[in-house]
C-alpha cells in the first residue's frame, strides 16, 4: 500500500510499504479521509523526541474515517462487520491499570508499552495511508448523515467535548476560548452545544473572523490587552470558564486572569516551553486549572452531537489533497495558505482541490 513515512525530523515521503494485518481484537480499515491535526507538524518536526514517536520511522495521522475490510480474531464476536464505516481515535489503552479502570484511559499508566498501549499516529502506525489497523477499542461506527470528511473530524470534536467537560462548564456560563484554530473553534461549538450562555473567542486574523462567522463574540488581542477586554465584556468580574487552545505559554497565565473568582481554566494547547501562572491569584481566588489530554469516552456523544447538527464540522474544512500530494497539504496547513483550517487528505483523491 501507499503510506506517508517519516524517517527523521522533517524528512518524509509517500512510499510503498507492506499492508498491515489485524491481530486479535483489531480491524483493518481502508482509509477514506484523514484530517491534518495541529499535533502532526510537531511530531513530523521531531519536537517530542523519544515520546512522539519513540523511534523513527513513523506513519502519522490519527483523525480519520474509513471502512472495515478485514477482521482480526475476536472482532466479529464483539459485533464488528466488514463494510462498517468507522471513525478512529488515537488511544488503544491497556484497560487494566488504575487509570483505565476509573475511565481515564487517555492517561493510561502503561502508555507506549508494546502490546499494552498504542497511540496511533504518535507511537504506532497511523492513517496517512491507504489502510490502517486499529484496535476495536479505538474505532466507532459512523452514521450515514455524516460525510467521510466530517467523520474524519470526530476525533478532534470528541477532544473538544472532553475539554469543555474538563473545564466544568455549567449551563449559562460565560466561556472564553483562547486560540481560534480548529480545536478552539470546535471547543466553542461544544461549549455552545452544552449550554454556554456566551462564548468569547480570543485571537486574531482570519481565524478570529471565522469565529465571528460561527456566531461567537470575539476579542482581537492585537488591538489591546485581551485580559482587560474579556473582563470588560463580562462586567469586570471575568468569565466563568477559560479554555486555552493556542499552546502559547503566555496564554496560560492570561487565561487565569480572564476568569472570575472561583473560575475554572482548562488547558488543551501544549506549550513547547513551560508556562508561568499568577500563583497568588490562582490560590487566593481559588481558580481551578486543569490539563486536558485527548478524550476519555466522549466519542459516542460527539458523534451524536455532530449527527444532530449541534456541532458543525463541515464549516471548518477548507482544503482537500490526495495522499500523494501530502507535502502540499502539509505546507498549506502549516503556512495557513488561503485561510487554511482543516485540511483533508484522501488516498483516492486524484486532484488537489
Amino acid at each position: 500500500m501507499r503510506a506517508l513515512v517519516v524517517v527523521a525530523p522533517n524528512d518524509f515521503a509517500v512510499r510503498d510499504v507492506e499492508r498491515p494485518r489485524p491481530r486479535r481484537y483489531e480491524v483493518l480499515c481502508r482509509v477514506r479521509a484523514t484530517a491534518i491535526c495541529g499535533t502532526d507538524p510537531h511530531i513530523i518536526r521531531g519536537e517530542y523526541p523519544g515520546f512522539w514517536p519513540k523511534e523513527w520511522p513513523l506513519t502519522p495521522g490519527h483523525e480519520w474515517c474509513g471502512e472495515i475490510v478485514e477482521l482480526g480474531d475476536g472482532a466479529a464476536q464483539l459485533g464488528w462487520e466488514v463494510g462498517t464505516r468507522v471513525a478512529g481515535t488515537s488511544h488503544a489503552p491497556c484497560g487494566y491499570c488504575a487509570r483505565c479502570i476509573e475511565g481515564r484511559y487517555n492517561i493510561c499508566e502503561n502508555f507506549g508499552i508494546e502490546d499494552l498501549h498504542a497511540q496511533y499516529g504518535h507511537n504506532a502506525p497511523g492513517a496517512y495511508a491507504e489502510y490502517v489497523v486499529h484496535s476495536v477499542r479505538s474505532v466507532f461506527a459512523v452514521p450515514d448523515v455524516l460525510s467521510d470528511e466530517e467523520a474524519a473530524m470526530l476525533d478532534p470534536a470528541a477532544i473538544a467535548l472532553h475539554t469543555v467537560l474538563r473545564g466544568g462548564q455549567r449551563p449559562g456560563d460565560a466561556v472564553v476560548v483562547v486560540g481560534p484554530g480548529v480545536m478552539g473553534l470546535l471547543v466553542g461549538e461544544c461549549a455552545r452545544a452544552l449550554g454556554a450562555g456566551r462564548v468569547l473567542v480570543v485571537g486574531r486574523g482570519a481565524r478570529l473572523r471565522k469565529a465571528r462567522e460561527l456566531g461567537h463574540e470575539i476579542v482581537d488581542f492585537t488591538r489591546g490587552d485581551p485580559v482587560a477586554a474579556v473582563r470588560a465584556a463580562t462586567g469586570g468580574s471575568g468569565a466563568d470558564v477559560a479554555i486555552e487552545c493556542s499552546g502559547a505559554p503566555e496564554a496560560v497565565g492570561q487565561s487565569v486572569e480572564m476568569v472570575r473568582k472561583g473560575g475554572r481554566v482548562a488547558v488543551v494547547g501544549i506549550p513547547l516551553a513551560d508556562a508561568q501562572l499568577p500563583m497568588p491569584r490562582t490560590v487566593l481566588d481559588e481558580v481551578d486549572v486543569v490539563g486536558v489530554r485527548a478524550l476519555a469516552g466522549e466519542m459516542p456523544r460527539a458523534i451524536a452531537l455532530a449527527a444532530s447538527g449541534r456541532i458543525r464540522l463541515s464549516e471548518l474544512i477548507t482544503h482537500r489533497f490526495a495522499l500523494e500530494s501530502f507535502a502540499d497539504a502539509y505546507a498549506t496547513f502549516t503556512e495557513r495558505r488561503d485561510g487554511a483550517l482543516k485540511v483533508i487528505v484522501q488516498p483516492r483523491l486524484e486532484v488537489a482541490a
